[in-house]
């Protein structure tokens, strides 16, 4: 029986044979959750090239997609690959492309058909003399890169204004490439919402806005692109990013705003439930973790310790302990138990500490929440979809 033929028949999570863990994705949370992004992009006239490295999962982005994705984002060559694969025209890859062969395939994927549009990072001289010998002479059309902007202590990106000047000078003398904008990563600035890390964050895009004019100004752009590109944020702070790269530009051409975010569309129980934009809006306009870990009580061998099957191998763990959500009982109910926390992981165990009166025993079921859903995916290459009676609906196949 084909995945697809099995969730056909949409049998209830607990009673179609599964073994123990199972990480699900709710359906309708995923569902809600690409709408609000879309919306909130469509309202501020902005465009969404969701990252797809958080699940790499053609049957989520296909949803993106469908909800008006200007385009996809990826992190790298291969995931530019698979996502090529499934026919996506439009790919924005996040990052320095300094590897000759992955140059030489993108070109050959732009000569080959005159409607594949893909652009890529450069932040060094360097690089940009990698990339314009592999691609010369192999493609009529100019192989498309924005300038990264980075910052002190951050990965990749131009840590000065000079250094990113003498980048765009470097891509202009390239006869392969074209400069079209400029790109850069907030989220390294801060994991929180103080006055610091917002001023922070802020400064960055108001920096990657005059190195963007900058650029325009001395003729470094490319004048036939028709408009040109500035691309922040995340899951975290496109809020703030947006209100500083929003409105007008002086440029000779317009200028898109593109936003990135990708864990946004399964979201998570802790980190960026913490962290996102829409975290203070009424319960029924936030972003809603979709994803849930299903394990058995394996063990009780101390007063107030459960061991559940459930390891690093199984669920995230990279920003935080997973929380628990629910317990299900071996003859059906399912309820929300108060004082228990997951305290720490094995490779294949949870150590949960419950109170005394938690009535959780062996055999039981527990539900966790994950806390990073950048880290949960890739542990599972097909995950059920569920609906809200935990229904299996369809299913996600995750290519990593």
């Amino acid at each position: 029986m084909s995945a697809n033929d099995f969730a056909r028949s949409r049998p209830s999570l607990f009673e179609a044979g599964f073994s123990w863990p199972v990480m699900v994705i709710k359906r309708s949370a995923v569902d809600h959750n690409v709408a609000a992004l879309a919306r909130y992009c469509a309202d501020r006239g902005e465009s969404l090239a969701p990252h797809v490295k958080t699940t790499m999962s053609p049957q989520l982005w296909e949803r993106q997609l469908a909800a008006g994705a200007w385009g996809l984002t990826v992190a790298t060559p291969h995931q530019a690959r698979v996502v090529r694969a499934h026919g996506v025209r439009r790919i924005f890859l996040a990052n320095e492309l300094v590897d000759d062969a992955a140059a030489a395939w993108a070109a050959g994927e732009m000569a080959h058909d005159d409607g594949f549009e893909f652009t890529c990072y450069v932040d060094s001289v360097a690089g940009v003399e990698i990339l314009g010998e592999a691609t010369r002479g192999r493609v009529d059309r100019r192989l498309r890169v924005v300038l990264e902007v980075g910052h002190e202590g951050g990965r990749t990106g131009c840590r000065t204004d000079t250094d990113a000047m003498a980048v765009a000078r470097a891509v202009r003398r390239e006869p392969s490439l074209a400069l079209v904008g400029a790109a850069g990563f907030e989220g390294g600035l801060g994991h929180d919402r103080s006055t610091a890390t917002v001023g922070a964050v802020t400064a960055f895009a108001r920096r990657m806005r005059g190195l963007l004019t900058a650029c325009d100004a001395e003729g470094l752009l490319d004048a036939d692109t028709g408009e040109y590109l500035v691309s922040c944020g995340g899951s975290a702070f496109f809020d703030l990013v947006t209100a500083e790269l929003a409105g007008d530009w002086d440029t000779r051409l317009p200028v898109r705003v593109l936003l990135r975010s990708g864990a946004y569309v399964t979201h998570d129980s802790l980190f960026y439930e913490k962290l996102s934009p829409f975290a203070q809006d009424p319960a029924d306009a936030r972003l809603r973790p979709a994803i849930e870990v299903w394990g058995q009580v394996l063990s009780r061998p101390e007063p107030g310790l459960v061991l559940a099957g459930i390891g690093k191998r199984d669920i995230s763990f990279d920003e935080g302990m997973p929380v628990v959500l629910a317990t299900r009982s071996r003859s059906g109910d399912i309820r929300v138990p108060a004082g228990c926390t997951v305290d720490r992981l094995n490779d294949q165990h949870a150590y949960l500490t419950v109170p005394g009166d938690s009535g959780i025993a062996v055999g039981d079921l527990v539900c966790l929440g994950i806390s990073h859903p950048c880290t949960a995916h890739d542990k599972w290459q097909l995950v059920p979809l569920v609906d809200d009676d935990h229904r299996v609906v369809e299913t996600a196949r995750s290519y990593f």
